[in-house]
C-alpha cells in the first residue's frame, strides 16, 4: 500500500502527458525516439509518453517582416528603403519548413537585401519612387522561387518607405518650395494679366460709348441749331447773323450756369458787359469775310475753267 499510491500518481502523470492540444492556424511536429513522426493539426491529439515528443509547432498565419536596406542610386544618392515581406507556411509543407531552414526571417532578408541592392542601383532617385511598385514585384519574384522550396509562400511584398538622406532631403524640400512658388507666382501673372484685359476692355467699352455719347450728343446739338436758324430765317435773320446770335446765346447760358454753382472758382477773363455785343459784330464781320473770300476763289476758280476751255 505504501508503494501504490507514488505509481498511481505517476501513472496519472504519465496519462496526463498522453494528451496535448494544437491552437488554431498551427501545426505540431511529433518525434518518436528523436526521428520525425507525424505532423498534427489544430485539436486534441495522444502520444506515447516517453516515447513521442513535441519538436516544435509552426504558425500557419501570415507573417509580416520588415526588412530596412541601405543602397546607393545611379546618381550617387544613399537611400534607405523599408520592405515588408507578408509570407506564410504552406501547410503542405510544414515538414521542409521546419527541418530545412532554422532561420526563415534570416533568410528572406537576405533575399530582400540582394534584390534591392541589385535593382535601386540601376534607378535614379526620383524613379525609385516612381518605381517602388517595381522594386516590390522584384522582390517577390525571388523570393517566391527561393522560399518555396523551404516550405514558405510570399504572399506580398511593399515598399513602405524611402528614405533618402537629410541633406538630399533638404534639397528636395527647397526644389518642391521653389517649383511652388514658380507656378504661384505664374498663376498670380495670369490673373493680374487677366486682370489689365479685363481693365482695358471696360476702359474702351466706356470710350465707345462715351464717345457714341458724344456723337449723339453733337448731333442733336446740330439738329437744335439748324431748326433755330430755320425759326430765326423766317423773321428776316440771314443765315450768319443767326448763326452769331446763337454762338452768343450759348455764351451767355455757360456764363449762367457758371454762376449757378456756388462752388466753382472758374474766373473767364476777359469779361464785359459789352463782351457780348462785341462777339456778335466781330462773329457777322467774320462771317461776311469768309462769303466774301468764298465768293472770290469761286470766280477765279470759273474763269481758269473758262481759260481752260
Amino acid at each position: 500500500m505504501f508503494f501504490l499510491a507514488p505509481l498511481l500518481f505517476f501513472g496519472l502523470i504519465l496519462l496526463l502527458s498522453s494528451f496535448f492540444i494544437i491552437k488554431q492556424q498551427t501545426a505540431g511536429i511529433i518525434e518518436r525516439f528523436g526521428k520525425f513522426h507525424s505532423i498534427r493539426q489544430s485539436g486534441l491529439h495522444l502520444k506515447i509518453p516517453l516515447v513521442d515528443r513535441i519538436a516544435g509547432k509552426l504558425s500557419l498565419k501570415i507573417q509580416q517582416l520588415d526588412v530596412i536596406v541601405e543602397t546607393k542610386t545611379l546618381d550617387d544618392v544613399f537611400v534607405k528603403l523599408k520592405v515588408s515581406v507578408q509570407y506564410k507556411v504552406i501547410k503542405d509543407k510544414v515538414y521542409e519548413a521546419f527541418y530545412k531552414l532554422d532561420y526563415p526571417h534570416d533568410q528572406i532578408t537576405s533575399y530582400v537585401f540582394d534584390v534591392v541592392r541589385a535593382e535601386v542601383p540601376k534607378m535614379r532617385l526620383d524613379d525609385v519612387f516612381v518605381k517602388k511598385d517595381d522594386i516590390a514585384i522584384a522582390v517577390k519574384s525571388e523570393l517566391n522561387e527561393a522560399m518555396m522550396t523551404y516550405g514558405y509562400d510570399i504572399i506580398k511584398t511593399l515598399v513602405t518607405d524611402i528614405d533618402p538622406d537629410s541633406q538630399v532631403k533638404e534639397a528636395m524640400n527647397r526644389i518642391n518650395a521653389a517649383e511652388r512658388e514658380k507656378v504661384a507666382a505664374q498663376y498670380e501673372g495670369d490673373a493680374q494679366r487677366i486682370l489689365i484685359v479685363e481693365k482695358a476692355k471696360a476702359e474702351a467699352e466706356s470710350k465707345r460709348l462715351q464717345g457714341q455719347g458724344i456723337a449723339d450728343q453733337r448731333r442733336e446739338i446740330a439738329r437744335g441749331l439748324e431748326e433755330s436758324v430755320e425759326v430765326l430765317n423766317k423773321v428776316g435773320i440771314n443765315s450768319q447773323e443767326a448763326s452769331a446770335l446763337i454762338v452768343v446765346t450759348q455764351h451767355y447760358d455757360t456764363l449762367q450756369s457758371i454762376g449757378a454753382d456756388t462752388n466753382s472758382n472758374l474766373i473767364l477773363l476777359p469779361n464785359s458787359p459789352q463782351a457780348g455785343s462785341q462777339m456778335l459784330n466781330d462773329m457777322v464781320a467774320s462771317f461776311a469775310a469768309s462769303n466774301q473770300i468764298g465768293e472770290a476763289m469761286k470766280k477765279a476758280k470759273e474763269n481758269k475753267k473758262n481759260k481752260d476751255i
